[in-house]
């Protein structure tokens, strides 16, 4: 019986300990709390495998979001503008409420006119994403080898290519670039999907978040700070909304030219911080991810894109110097491409939100801004049948549900067996 009592214990311990990591994460960078508006941190990992003997890189498929950018919408930064400068008029601010309406004034001025677009830091993220492409795999890019890049319809996107190609200009004048933005290829590169759109968040799906989120509502602090009459925060704002605007505003500073002059992360605790993800994590993880509460097939948006993948890849292959395939996008469409790859894992299901954090499933790990997935692709010689690649995650060596023999490298064939399989079986 004591054996028991231990054993319970010990995987109670080891629970807390996992549900921590996110707290911990924060603890040490508030900025993580961003969810998808986090600042590419680069790459987590500085030496990559080396790759078994022989074999040479030759070619890479890249899918990338684009990089840091202002938020969208001006309501972004008018909500929280107005409803400060309207309290401010009655007399409704505290010291701190006074400061923050500065510095919301301050920040919206710089975002003017500028809703959704990348920022200075945005195009300095691909850069830095192409010298490392460039650096780790100078086979794929030497001599007068072909670059076909293309990029969503959108400008941030538009722009975050064109700096990851000229950054590679830079470093091979000879390099053959074809590049464009085009509706012709959105439906890959974007797709939209009326019907799996319409299963995000049905009613009952729905009732679940919400109740999920109003146990993490945590706002009280935050308002005592900035008002300083309860009856008026309580009675008079849509509060819950002002948090939430806030608490955007303040993850996405880390984007913008006033990142180090400006940081709205004081005006909360830790447990607001913690709280606020929370809700936002869960969000993606049933608007994105593989959440069984909506059936799961959420990941299956990407369909058109991973065809477009493999289809690339086998045309690629049959080249003797094939160079790269470069795609430019959305976090929208890096979400649920990761999860219907299963990369590390993160296609699990999980039904309780309050287990998301448990499970190490964390937003600001999977969609940070320039987020990508390279795919990276070797052989011994030109015309191996046995093509053996590995997958990037934010330049990072993911794993794949497929058995392999020299991890983390995968056959390809293993590959396309699997996933054409896995895209096959799912009905439409």
């Amino acid at each position: 019986m004591k054996r028991i009592v231990f054993f319970i214990f010990v995987l109670c311990l080891a629970w807390n300990v996992q549900a921590q990591l996110a707290r911990k994460d924060f603890k040490a960078d508030r900025c993580l709390s961003a969810s998808s508006y986090l600042a590419y941190p680069g790459p987590l990992q500085k030496k990559l495998t080396p790759a078994p003997s022989g074999y040479k890189p030759f070619y890479i498929s890249h899918y990338g979001r684009h990089g840091s950018r202002y938020l969208i919408g001006s309501k972004d930064y008018d909500v929280p503008y107005y409803t400060l400068l309207k309290a401010d008029s009655l007399g409704k601010l505290t010291p701190k409420g006074r400061e923050l309406l500065r510095h919301v004034s301050v920040i919206r001025s710089e975002a003017k006119g500028r809703d959704g677009e990348l920022t200075l830091l945005g195009a300095e993220q691909h850069k830095g994403i192409a010298l490392r492409m460039y650096k780790n795999f100078p086979e794929v890019f030497a001599g007068k080898t072909n670059i076909d890049a293309k990029s969503t319809t959108v400008i941030r996107c538009i722009l975050s290519m064109e700096n990851e190609l000229q950054e590679l200009l830079v470093l091979n004048p000879q390099l053959q670039i074809r590049h464009d933005a085009s509706n012709h290829d959105m439906y890959y590169m974007n797709q939209t999907d009326t019907v799996l759109e319409k299963q995000k968040m049905p009613a009952d799906v729905r009732k679940v978040y919400d109740a999920f989120c109003a146990k993490h509502d945590n706002y009280n602090h935050v308002m005592s700070e900035i008002f300083n009459d309860d009856d008026y925060w309580k009675n008079k704002i849509n509060a819950e909304r002002l948090n939430y605007s806030l608490f955007r505003l303040a993850g996405n500073m880390q984007s913008t030219d006033l990142r180090d002059s400006i940081s709205l992360y004081d005006l909360f605790t830790d447990d607001e911080i913690y709280d606020n993800w929370l809700e936002t994590n869960a969000y993606w993880y049933i608007c994105y991810g593989p959440s069984p509460l909506n059936g799961g097939n959420q990941p299956y948006t990407q369909r058109n894109l991973l065809r477009n993948i493999i289809q690339e890849a086998d045309s690629c292959i049959a080249l003797r110097h094939p160079g790269a395939t470069l795609r430019f996008g959305h976090d929208t469409m890096v979400m649920p491409l990761t999860c219907l790859l299963d990369l590390d894992g993160l296609g699990k299901q999980i039904k309780d939100l309050d287990d998301l954090a448990n499970d190490n499933w964390c937003d600001y790990r999977i969609v940070p801004m320039a987020s990508n997935i390279q795919f990276v692709f070797y052989r011994k010689h030109f015309g191996d049948k046995d093509i053996i690649f590995k997958v990037l995650r934010n330049e990072k060596e993911a794993t794949l549900p497929i058995k392999t023999d020299m991890a983390p490298y995968y056959h390809w064939k293993d590959f396309k067996d699997y996933y054409l399989k896995k895209l096959a079986d799912f009905k439409e």
